[in-house]
């Protein structure tokens, strides 16, 4: 049986890594007496898919998880037992029963949205940085040694308020966009920064 959480992270719990936050839910499962399928093989591991890593120091309202159980259950109450588990932070939304046999949650990631809270208010020209970053035909950059089109990465970036700024980024495996980088482009520093993403967007 495979099950999809939609869930916050919140608080402290920004500063779980992808690879700890896996194990968290290996224990919280554990916890709430939710026993997971396992991988076959020399080393089984807990079937779990966790959609897109969300980078150290980012909150998220929108966070997604498969994973399989390795009986068919009632899901009444399901929610509730989950919640009664997990550490505080992080707040389940949703429950769905999916497809075995849909494809895997990362390969359906197709963009992502964050909201971006200044900690300093914005100074009078980045109405304009940003005017200048959407009408840019290309955006070089270099990430890792190795250069790429900042661009087409961002599909929309939005100045809301003196201290709020939106944008939504690809999320494709061969395709990503990252807030700091956009962020940099800006002139803003990333330590000035809350980031939060609101949104996972699915093919």
């Amino acid at each position: 049986m495979r099950i999809r959480l939609t869930f916050a992270k919140q608080g402290a719990l920004r500063y779980i890594g992808h690879l700890d936050l896996h194990k968290m839910w290996e224990r919280v499962t554990r916890r709430a007496g939710i026993r997971l399928a396992y991988s076959q093989g020399f080393h089984p591991q807990p079937k779990i898919q966790i959609a897109a890593a969300l980078p150290l120091g980012f909150s998220s309202r929108c966070e997604i998880i498969d994973m399989w159980l390795s009986e068919e259950i009632d899901l009444s109450g399901f929610a509730e037992a989950i919640q009664a588990a997990v550490p505080p932070g992080l707040h389940i939304q949703q429950v769905d029963i999916v497809d075995d046999r849909a494809p895997a949650l990362q390969t359906l990631v197709d963009s992502a949205a964050f909201e971006i809270t200044l900690l300093t208010p914005a100074d009078d020209e980045l109405p304009r940085r940003l005017s200048s970053v959407m009408e840019s035909e290309t955006l070089p950059r270099e990430r890792r040694g190795k250069s790429y089109d900042l661009r087409p990465l961002i599909e929309s970036l939005s100045f809301i308020s003196p201290d709020k700024i939106t944008m939504k980024l690809a999320a494709r495996p061969s395709a990503t966009g990252r807030p700091e980088e956009v962020l940099d482009q800006l002139g803003i520093p990333f330590e000035e920064t809350r980031i939060e993403r609101t949104q996972l967007i699915l093919k």
